[in-house]
Order: C-alpha cells, then sequence, then structure tokens
C-alpha cells in the first residue's frame, strides 16, 4: 500500500521540487517563495566551532505575542503592512519554545528566569542565583546556597564579560549576571535586615569589578551605588545609607565611571580598564523619551568593541528591560518602540562579529498577559483599532470591527491592568463599560491599551517564549525546552572540543 501511495504521488507531481512546477500555484510569489526557504534550510550545516564568544540577549516580557507585535510594529513603521517583516533575530536558524515557569511559580518573575539562563537551574521566584531549597529572604541560609554563574564560569577560562541594560543595572535580569541574593529587591542596603550579612546587589557589582569579573556594566540605578548624602549631576538623591559611596570605590578601582551620553561616547574601550555607566538614577529612559543617554544599540556596539580586545572572547548579556515595563503600565507604544531599539541592537551585534565564532541567543524571561482580537484586515496598525479584511483586495478596508456593544476595538489589548474597563466605585464595587474609540486616540503614544481585569499594574503569564540562536552550536537548540537548557548550550558552546 505504501508503495502505491508514493507511486500515485509521483504521478500527480507532488513529490519534488521539478514537478511542482507544473502545478497551478507555482507561479504564485507564496509558492516561490516556500520554495526557496526549503532550499534554504536543506543547504544548513551544523557550526560545531567552540564559541569564543557569546551573546545573550533578553527582550523582558517579551514572548511570542509581544514579539508579533514588534514585528508589524516595525514591519509597518517601515512603510508595509506588518505581517511579512523579518526582524533580525527571525532571520537566525535555529529556534526553539521555552517553558519559563519558576521553581515555586506558574508564573515566574525575571529573577529565576534570569537565574536559569545564567546557572542551568531554576529558581524561586524573587531570588537570584540561590538554590531553590531556601525560603525567599531567609539570609542565613541564603549565604550557604549560592550557585556559580556563567560569567564566573567564563573569566576562569580567560574571557571578558559585560553586562547591559536599559533598566537598572541592579534589576533583577542584569544582577543574575553577577550577583547572589535571598531577595531580588536588596539593590541597596537599606532593604538588608539587621544582623543580615547578604551583600546589597549594587555592592556585590562593585566587588565583581574589583574581582575582575565584570568589565563593562550599563544601565540605569545610580541611586543604588550613591549614599543619600550625596546628589548626582540630575540633582537626585542616592539611597545608601551606610555612607559608602561605590561610584567612588569604582573609580579608586581603575573604572572609568560614566553618567550621560556625552562622557560615554568620550570612553576609552579596549584599555583593560573596567567600564560602569549609569546613566539614570532608576531606570533609563524609554526610547521613545531618550535624551542624553546612549541607545541600547550604541552600548551594545560600545561594549562589543571593548570586549573583543581579549584573544579568549567575551561574554556579554544585554537587556531590553523597558518593554516589560511598558507592559506593565498598558502602554503598548512604547512597548513596541523599545522592541524596535532591542532589535537595532542585535543587528549592530550581528555586524559586528562573525558567525562562525560568536554564538548569539535571543529570547525573554517571560510573556505578559498582552492579547490580540480578531478579525483583523492586513495593514490593521498594530497600535490602532482592527480594521475589516478587504474581500475585494489585500489592505483592510478602513471600516473597524465592532464589538458585539457597537463600539470598535483595538488589534491589541491586556487581560489586566490599569487601562481596566471596570472602574471602582464608591461601594467598592466595579462596572463599567468600553469607552468608544477613534484611531487617532488609540495610536496616541500615550495610550493606555483597553484590559478587563482592573489591576494596578499588568502582570506577567506563565506562557512560552521563543528562543532565536546563531553560531556555534546554535543548532541544539529545537523543540520546547525548559529555560535552563539555554545556560547548557551556552557552557557547551564555550568547552566543546
Amino acid at each position: 500500500m505504501k508503495q502505491i501511495l508514493l507511486s500515485t504521488a509521483a504521478i500527480l507531481g507532488l513529490t519534488t521540487g521539478a514537478f511542482a512546477q507544473d502545478l497551478p500555484q507555482a507561479t504564485s510569489d507564496w509558492f516561490k517563495a516556500g520554495q526557496a526557504t526549503i532550499e534554504e534550510r536543506l543547504a544548513l550545516q551544523p557550526n560545531t566551532n567552540k564559541a569564543k564568544n557569546v551573546i545573550l540577549f533578553t527582550a523582558d516580557g517579551n514572548g511570542v505575542g509581544t514579539n508579533y507585535a514588534i514585528r508589524l510594529f516595525s514591519g509597518q513603521e517601515a512603510g508595509g503592512l506588518g505581517d511579512d517583516y523579518i526582524q533580525p533575530q527571525e532571520t537566525f536558524p535555529n529556534v526553539a519554545l521555552v517553558k519559563t515557569y519558576s521553581s515555586n511559580g506558574q508564573t515566574p518573575d525575571s529573577a529565576p528566569t534570569a537565574m536559569a539562563m545564567n546557572t542551568g537551574v531554576k529558581g524561586k521566584n524573587g531570588m537570584i542565583n540561590v538554590l531553590d531549597s531556601v525560603a525567599v529572604e531567609d539570609c542565613a541560609a541564603g549565604l550557604e546556597a549560592g550557585v556559580t554563574t556563567f560569567a564566573e564560569m567564563v573569566t576562569e577560562m580567560g574571557k571578558s564579560v559585560g553586562v547591559i541594560s536599559t533598566a537598572r543595572i541592579t534589576h533583577a535580569t542584569p544582577a543574575a549576571v553577577y550577583s547572589r541574593t535571598v531577595s531580588r529587591d536588596w539593590e541597596d542596603n537599606t532593604g538588608i535586615p539587621e544582623g543580615c550579612a547578604q551583600k546589597d546587589i549594587a555592592s556585590q557589582l562593585i566587588d565583581q569589578m574589583k574581582a575582575g569579573v565584570i568589565d563593562i556594566a550599563m544601565g540605569g540605578g545610580r541611586a543604588h551605588f550613591l549614599p543619600t548624602e550625596v546628589t548626582d549631576a540630575e540633582g537626585k538623591p542616592g539611597k545608601r545609607t551606610d555612607g559608602r559611596n561605590l561610584v567612588d570605590e569604582a573609580t579608586a578601582a581603575g573604572a572609568q565611571v560614566v553618567f550621560a551620553d556625552e562622557d560615554f561616547a568620550a570612553l576609552t574601550m579596549g584599555n583593560n580598564a573596567p567600564v560602569l555607566g549609569l546613566f539614570e538614577a532608576s531606570h533609563m529612559k524609554y526610547e521613545q523619551d531618550r535624551t542624553g543617554e546612549p541607545s541600547l544599540a550604541e552600548m551594545v556596539e560600545a561594549s562589543i568593541k571593548g570586549l573583543e580586545g581579549n584573544e579568549n572572547g567575551f561574554y556579554l548579556a544585554v537587556e531590553a528591560g523597558r518593554v516589560d515595563h511598558a507592559n506593565h503600565d498598558g502602554n503598548l507604544h512604547r512597548v513596541l518602540v523599545d522592541g524596535k531599539a532591542f532589535a537595532d541592537a542585535i543587528a549592530k551585534a550581528m555586524e559586528l562579529t562573525n558567525a562562525e565564532e560568536t554564538l548569539i541567543i535571543v529570547t525573554a524571561d517571560h510573556e505578559h498577559a498582552i492579547a490580540f482580537n480578531g478579525y483583523c484586515g492586513r495593514g490593521s496598525n498594530i497600535l490602532g483599532l482592527c480594521m475589516e479584511e478587504n474581500e475585494a483586495g489585500i489592505e483592510h478596508n478602513g471600516t473597524p470591527n465592532l464589538g458585539a456593544d457597537g463600539k470598535p476595538y483595538t488589534v491589541a489589548g491586556y487581560l489586566n491592568g490599569v487601562g481596566s474597563v471596570l472602574v471602582e466605585q464608591e461601594d467598592k464595587t466595579f462596572s463599567g463599560s468600553r469607552p468608544d474609540l477613534t484611531e487617532e486616540e488609540a495610536t496616541d503614544p500615550d495610550y493606555i491599551q483597553q484590559a478587563l481585569i482592573p489591576m494596578s499594574s499588568e502582570t506577567h503569564s506563565g506562557e512560552d517564549v521563543a528562543v532565536f540562536a546563531r553560531g556555534p552550536w546554535s543548532h541544539l537548540f529545537g523543540g520546547v525546552i525548559e529555560q535552563n537548557v539555554i545556560f547548557h548550550v551556552m557552557n557547551h558552546a564555550v568547552t566543546a572540543e
């Protein structure tokens, strides 16, 4: 029976590209593009070189759904319909889905997810690089249960290490590159209980710079490095109550410390002096609002140029931290602008590195409660209203789809958040209805997407994220994997013989 079926397929011309040319659809651009993709996949060969360099890109909160929205936004900004746009990481040959749950949470936060990628094991929500046998904020037990980071491992191999974030450099994702703590909130000394010997995250960063583990660190979070009696150049006071000025300590240790785009541009990179960039008292500005500080792509370029002088190679961890924050705020516009800036940083890293020796991994720590409506015609603005499909053409017909309440709705929204259509009444009950909405209102940069459940801040979700990879041993990514496997691919790539 199998032989008969195969013969029938051959007669019908369905088994080879040559026979396929006889099909009526063979002249379609879609068909030709599909064939070209198969040819590209057939030509792929695994890269089994030992990785000299590893770059781990993490857009915080950029799951499959958020990535989809960024793709449409980027494509529409470029003048297209959006759907067919290809982001830099989407050209990578190896892709997998990643399960993001933490050891104690169906929905994770950024601490255990970053820990998984930097140490190879999952941990509890709220803790960084401490085994999950320990309770959150158990100071004494945490001091005995820390794990070794990938940064520390590659330092022993003679490699340099950099960490970049648009969030505070002491925030969970970047902190997982260099610190161990039973509470991600202990960014400076003020949150640490009396009698606890746990070092705060900012002081651990300075310790790791002094120890030669961290060569470059750039992001926000300046206030966590300064004492309360010190005011920074923007007039903002420090947060530390222990009297320590970690900026002065870094400078005394030989580090170049920079606070704005002008001194950033004047950095002398590649001279083996550590670099500490602290561009805001708290998080860096959203890309939409950025002034006076470098872009993520600029920080990536400077870091690669500074690290590549090490003949043994480097590890660079890059976080687009504010994608997450804009999602929490329900402000999709800033999510997408920061997401495009993240893609630009990836493109810059691709330009500056050789895929034969550099493993680039692009992923997210978790997704958000973002949701997408239907049935939108092609070209519906990802920030705007969901328009009707055009039955006589390709692009939407310009007429908004309506809900059963007779009102238009946006392409994207959130399941919960500050944009909830339910409003608290004087008697503490909630009621409400969706307001009428125009395309102009929906596409305003400050518009807050409609949401269902009222929350002071939109939440993470536990759904899968994607990982895209190119370079040595990137073919080890495939299928559906646990998040801690990302570490194991990186570790194999730098140690393979």
